[in-house]
């Protein structure tokens, strides 16, 4: 509803995404299906493409994403820092957790129908959920403290008492409470009896045609729109993006720290998005959402995101009434014990105690991704992150020892194994910094690889090093060829080469 396309078309993706994607994933428990992430990107398409048209789109964002991987671009999922990753996870348990609140007060302004999912998604998350607790529905708390209730029955006593609670889970009790108080209340307690608006609402077909008369197929006849391929680009990166991420942080939450293939996930959601493009669905990516909620439930292997596959196309096409009688309500206390572990007060804690350098993507994560959306909040993440890695290295490229002998102070200056231009401003400011008349010993010993903008800078304060009396002596590192350092000995009268002794270099 949030994308602006038919109700159905979500069906179809999260079937897909269940069944065949479920099916060719190495994912242990991984979901897909239609995200939020797209949801944006395909409700401003719509505005302008007719949904055949941006069906195929779909269907070429897939052809993309098994081209990405076959080439290995999955591996672009591993360069995202830890701390953005639990910033992610952080962040989206926040909007859940937020978001899900109208529905377990029941708002019942504007919120009846689609306009209600579009404000939802859009607009300033803080400033709706003040205008939602306006508006109460005595039903719909209720059934949230019923729910709420049992699930914390469920997960604080009752699974660790008995198997049977670890098998029967706790958000079927709800949902099938909330069935139970539906019925109840429009026999005998109808002040408290919810109206259709707040339940859930799953397309209804009345025979065999009508069902597969929702199906919708691409507009082939649009194969040379350029608009179509932007499109498909378009879809199959953001998709790509959003599902090695989810991979990430799924795997983050695996309690056996499973690591899944990303090149076969990206295989698998191009498969996907194929298909559901063929038959009407909207775009696949993994998600998050479903994905945690699938780790909470118990899950084991890649079963249960198939098995969700079928359960969800046996539901939608043989008791859609049945569906529509599950209460709003109770479905958003289901995700607000979701959004609560995804973003549990210890998980703040420990980012906290782990230092600044780790807290601080952290929290700049959450902050972009609940005021702004998933793909700001992490690029801002990841760029803290970077920061503080510049940071660290313009801090730890060099160690400064210095003594006095003589009257004259001796000064030491070893390079780590690694230098790189990014270190080249702390080297300079510690050179500039050098005290006249002094001695100073530029120790190159420990280095691997030097970069020639490092070694140009060295080269330019010993040139300067005459003028303030400086005397200066370089150790090179070893294995270095004096050929190599031809052009220094020319350039540089004053700077003299002591090799490191050769017997045991790692304590010189």
């Amino acid at each position: 509803m949030a994308s602006g396309a038919p109700l159905f078309s979500g069906l179809i993706a999260g079937i897909v995404g269940g069944i065949l994607v479920g099916a060719i994933s190495k994912s242990a428990h991984g979901v897909s299906g239609p995200a939020a992430g797209l949801a944006v990107i395909i409700l401003t398409a719509l505005i302008t493409t007719p949904f055949e048209t941006f069906l195929l789109a779909v269907v070429i964002g897939g052809i993309i994403q098994i081209i990405l991987g076959f080439l290995r671009a999955g591996i672009i999922g591993y360069y995202f820092p830890l701390s953005a990753i639990n910033g992610m996870l952080a962040g989206i348990g926040i909007i859940i957790f937020i978001k899900q609140l109208p529905f377990a007060f029941g708002y019942d302004g504007e919120w009846k129908g689609p306009d209600y999912h579009a404000c939802m998604s859009d607009g300033n998350t803080f400033k709706a959920l003040m205008q939602y607790f306006e508006h109460i529905t005595a039903g719909a708390v209720i059934i949230a403290i019923i729910s709420m209730a049992i699930l914390l029955s469920w997960e604080l006593y009752l699974t660790k008492k008995h198997k049977f609670f670890r098998l029967i889970q706790g958000p079927i009790v709800v949902v099938a409470a909330g069935i139970i108080f539906q019925l109840l209340t429009k026999s005998f307690f109808s002040q408290y009896h919810l109206s259709h608006e707040y339940l859930v609402h799953v397309p209804v077909a009345n025979s065999v045609s009508s069902f597969f008369g929702q199906f919708t197929f691409p507009d082939f006849s649009q194969i040379g729109n350029k608009e179509v391929y932007i499109l498909g680009v378009t879809i199959a990166l953001v998709a790509s993006l959003e599902t090695l991420l989810c991979v990430e942080a799924t795997d983050k939450l695996d309690p056996h720290k499973r690591v899944t293939p990303t090149n076969r996930e990206l295989f698998a959601q191009g498969a996907g998005n194929i298909v559901s493009g063929m038959i009407g669905g909207l775009a696949i990516t993994q998600v998050i959402v479903r994905s945690s909620a699938n780790v909470q439930a118990g899950a084991e292997s890649k079963i249960s995101a198939i098995l969700h596959g079928f359960f969800l196309l046996i539901c939608v096409a043989f008791v859609p009434g049945i569906l529509n009688l599950i209460p709003l309500p109770a479905l958003a206390c289901i995700l607000l014990m979701v959004g609560y572990k995804l973003a549990k007060p210890a998980l703040f804690v420990k980012q906290y105690r782990l230092g600044w350098e780790q807290f601080v993507p952290f929290i700049v994560t959450i902050l972009g991704i609940v005021f702004e959306d998933l793909l700001i909040g992490l690029a801002l993440g990841c760029c803290v992150g970077s920061a503080t890695i510049l940071i660290r290295n313009f801090k730890n490229s060099h160690f400064l020892h210095k003594q006095t002998s003589d009257g004259k102070q001796q000064i030491k200056i070893s390079l780590s194994e690694d230098v790189t231009f990014l270190n080249k401003g702390a080297i300079i400011k510690e050179l500039a910094a050098i005290p006249n008349d002094s001695y100073l010993t530029i120790d190159m010993s420990k280095c691997a690889s030097i970069d020639y903008d490092v070694r140009e800078a060295i080269g330019d304060f010993i040139i300067s090093a005459d003028d303030r009396n400086i005397n200066v002596k370089v150790i090179q590192p070893l294995g270095r060829s004096s050929a190599k350092e031809e052009i220094y000995s020319k350039k540089l009268d004053k700077w003299v080469y002591a090799l490191p002794v050769q017997s045991n270099p790692s304590t010189d």
